[in-house]
């Protein structure tokens, strides 16, 4: 029976650390998938060679944003804006948002909590119970490991995502991390009554993890930005036509084939590469897969977007979508997180793709990136010598659309455009 359990409970850390890796290479973008790929490489002598045939250079910003379609509705999202746009997900209510917001504009860049609890609950004018409960909220975001207050912490907010996570894994990273740093598999085992290779597992799970979550949604612009796939129109048919780079191909080094023999002293050595690629393998499978249901999803919601222009994209959210592929919320985030697409409106990330909606008179909902473009035609074509005022955009757009927004909504649609008021307008001319 111990045997049996114990086998057991190696098999499962293995799959939580294939899981784990999985997760992560899922959020990678293409050129950091490739850059993750040549550290393996580094330290794997069976990968001979990483085939992607890129051509990066077609797709340098200079290139890719030409009045960007994405430009009217989102400008460049800082950590902060990201980890707030994702509020919407969770159950709270004004007060308890705000205190939120506090939290969220208190992490550094890294995604550390650079506050005491205290300070935070005194500068909110709030209780100690309130701010335990924003930090929560905050630990519930991604990229997971967000709003820690050390590196022990950070780790253990990743590593509770594995289903055997034990309560010893606490206390070993808490007070033992140095055993995790100097891969001290046996003490581990001895301390904690695990096998060695449980301990093993564990310090790969641990080393896994990202000490600076907060860098995995900075603001940091790549030298390129490299779409995944393009989304055209051939035969009548919009279809999807992914990048080799997507899911880069990975040629073995036939020269090591011949070590295989059980014989030869190095076969155990070459058992856990091959098992390393395989896994890598699989990851890089998972994320391309996933990746394709996304945008497949995405194609067909916003069909409307693709054959008539940016008038008649849909609402959107990435709730849709994971209900849609039965998948987590989380997973679909990280799936489109920094990813693009090469489209007739150029190269687009898929974040622009989820819209927020108001409601019409008929019961139909538009997006608010419509309303932006309704806004902004109006304003085109209005009367310089009598500019249409927030008020005037707000009732032609009740009376001729059947939209009901507030003015102080059209106010704040106009300032996102960078449009000034009408009495600026007006003293334009």
């Amino acid at each position: 029976m111990k045997q049996k359990l114990v086998l057991k409970q190696s098999l499962q850390w293995k799959m939580n650390q294939s899981l784990m890796q999985s997760i992560n290479i899922l959020q990678l973008t293409s050129s950091e998938l490739m850059d993750y790929i040549k550290e393996v490489a580094n330290e794997n002598p069976l990968i001979e060679e990483i085939d992607t045939d890129m051509d990066w250079e077609q797709f340098r910003p200079m290139h890719a944003n030409v009045q960007s379609v994405g430009e009217i509705n989102q400008s460049e999202m800082t950590m902060y804006d990201q980890l707030k746009a994702q509020l919407f997900m969770l159950t709270m209510d004004d007060e308890l948002k705000a205190i939120i917001e506090f939290g969220i504009d208190s992490l550094n860049e890294d995604g550390y909590l650079d506050i005491e609890l205290e300070e935070w609950a005194s500068a909110c004018g709030t209780t100690m119970d309130a701010v335990e409960e924003a930090l929560m909220k905050i630990q519930s975001l991604e990229p997971t490991g967000i709003g820690a207050r050390n590196l022990q912490e950070c780790i253990l907010l990743q590593l509770r995502q594995l289903n055997n996570y034990a309560p010893y894994i606490e206390d070993l990273v808490v007070d033992h991390l140095e055993l995790v740093a100097d891969t001290d598999t046996d003490s581990i085992s001895r301390l904690y009554g695990v096998t060695i290779d449980e301990a093993k597992a564990l310090i790969e799970n641990i080393k896994l993890c990202n000490p600076k979550p907060g860098r995995l949604i900075s603001t940091v612009q790549p030298e390129y930005i490299i779409p995944e796939a393009s989304i055209h129109k051939e035969e009548g048919k919009w279809k999807i036509s992914f990048y080799k780079w997507a899911t880069p191909k990975i040629t073995l080094n036939p020269q090591y084939e011949k070590l295989k023999d059980p014989a030869n002293e190095a076969t155990d050595y070459l058992k856990e590469k091959y098992k390393e690629i395989d896994s890598l393998k699989q990851a890089i499978m998972y994320r391309g897969s996933t990746l394709e249901q996304v945008i497949r999803i995405i194609m067909e919601k916003q069909l409307p977007f693709f054959e008539h222009g940016q008038s008649r994209i849909q609402p959107l959210t990435l709730r849709e979508i994971a209900e849609e592929l039965n998948l987590h919320i989380s997973t679909v985030s990280r799936a489109i997180s920094q990813k693009y697409v090469q489209t007739n409106h150029g190269v687009l990330p898929l974040k622009f793709f989820l819209q927020s909606g108001v409601r019409k008179g008929n019961g139909k909902v538009i997006a608010t990136l419509a309303i932006k473009q309704l806004i902004q035609e109006m304003i085109k074509y209005e009367d310089r010598k009598k500019p249409l005022s927030d008020k005037a955009i707000k009732q032609k757009l009740r009376n001729e659309f059947a939209i009901e927004v507030a003015r102080r909504t059209v106010m704040k649609y106009r300032d996102q455009l960078h449009i000034p008021s009408s009495m600026k307008r007006k003293q334009e001319e």
